[in-house]
């Protein structure tokens, strides 16, 4: 290549450049976009204080029940054992190669999903109050297409029937059609 393509060339890749970076600018300057990764943050601090309630605070009372002998998380059951059975722990089970299923992680991920649900609610329910504005919109099936739509309308937006049942009125009105 010559140095005249070269510098031919070079403009056209800054502009290519400048308008790629000002539609990237445009993109995550956005609201929504803000807002979504300003969620997923949060909700990833969230996530692990409800983990660290859940399997360091609540399931350990769980375990001081009679029938059960240690932290819930670590309980588990051998399918198969390995050369050097048996094993106290599920990381001497899983390093001698034995099948185990560890139904404790199973039973620690539902109570984490559990009260993952509740505090979020609560959290939800608690700014419904704070700023007078309700974040959950209930909804409603349409009588007709039987499609899920906001219970404050009036009207269903797929089929535009009317919710409080005009059609019905105007159809019983009107002379039967021949």
């Amino acid at each position: 290549m010559s140095a005249a393509s070269d510098n031919q060339g070079e403009p056209a890749f800054r502009q290519k450049f400048k308008t790629a970076w000002e539609g990237f600018k445009d993109f995550i300057g956005r609201d929504n976009v803000l807002e979504v990764s300003l969620g997923l943050i949060i909700s990833g601090s969230f996530q692990r204080i409800v983990t660290s309630l859940v399997s360091d605070i609540l399931l350990p009372f769980l375990s001081l029940l009679p029938f059960i002998d240690r932290n819930m998380a670590s309980k588990f059951a051998v399918l198969r054992n390995g050369p050097n059975a048996p094993y106290n722990t599920i990381r001497q089970a899983d390093d001698d190669g034995a099948i185990t299923l560890n139904y404790g992680s199973f039973v620690d991920a539902v109570f984490n999903f559990f009260f993952i649900g509740i505090t979020l609610y609560a959290a939800v329910q608690a700014y419904s109050v704070a700023s007078k504005d309700t974040v959950i919109k209930h909804s409603v099936k349409c009588e007709y297409c039987r499609k899920y739509i906001p219970e404050v309308a009036k009207r269903c937006a797929f089929c535009t029937s009317w919710r409080d049942g005009r059609e019905d009125e105007t159809s019983a009105l009107a002379p039967p059609q021949r």
